[in-house]
């Protein structure tokens, strides 16, 4: 979202703030509740951020369409409602499409309603953009989800089973590390993603800094 008296950003910008500058997993830290629970395997991970971005771009571009006509002290309420019924969509479908996916996800569904990724989206940049920009705003953001969720996931997966997408990988030798597919793997493998990103962005930052500096001396 542009910064009032700076010009907009384009919206391939806006569309990569959600996956690097504000990645919801690794910069905002925010949905934990999720990203923790169901990243034991690539399939669950994939299976949520596509649900949580259908919902986010469903729910946002609604929210910017009646952004004029909502008053002022119900818009809260107006959000969850919104949020609420794609979710309630999203949930039928996932039971209608894979019933393994469906059992393995559980109440973390319907605790979409919650996350604060959607409402926060909802408020602070869907309520005062046009229908276009929210939605590319959303569809970045739910790809930077989607991405973080793939990211724990697959590493959980792959350490914990020796398998990916329910492939095996190795051979019959290979020891599972069981603490991966267990709670406190998914606090290990979101701490050495969370150290591996922000040193990236630390050298990118770095990097930038050094050019400009050489500019400037030039």
């Amino acid at each position: 979202m542009a910064i009032p008296g700076q010009q907009p950003l384009s919206h391939l910008e806006e569309f990569m703030e959600g996956i690097w500058k504000q990645n919801p997993v690794f910069v905002m830290v925010l949905g934990m509740c999720p990203v923790l629970a169901v990243s034991v395997s690539a399939v669950n991970a994939l299976s949520m951020g596509v649900a949580t971005t259908f919902v986010l771009l469903c729910s946002t571009l609604l929210v910017s369409l009646i952004r004029n006509v909502v008053p002022k002290e119900v818009r809260i309420a107006t959000y969850i409602v919104i949020i609420a019924t794609f979710v309630t969509v999203v949930d039928y479908l996932i039971a209608a499409i894979s019933l393994a996916v469906y059992e393995a996800l559980g109440a973390f569904i319907q605790l979409i309603v919650v996350n604060c990724i959607i409402l926060g989206r909802a408020e602070a940049h869907a309520s005062k953009n046009p229908p276009l920009r929210t939605a590319v705003n959303a569809l970045g953001m739910g790809a930077g989800f989607t991405i973080g969720l793939f990211a724990l996931g697959s590493v959980r997966e792959i350490l914990g089973a020796g398998k990916l997408f329910g492939v095996a990988l190795f051979g019959p030798d290979f020891q599972p590390w069981v603490v991966m597919v267990l709670p406190p793997g998914g606090f290990f493998v979101l701490g050495a993603w969370l150290l591996l990103f922000n040193w990236l962005k630390n050298r990118a930052a770095g990097s930038a800094g050094k050019l400009a500096e050489g500019g400037a001396h030039g």
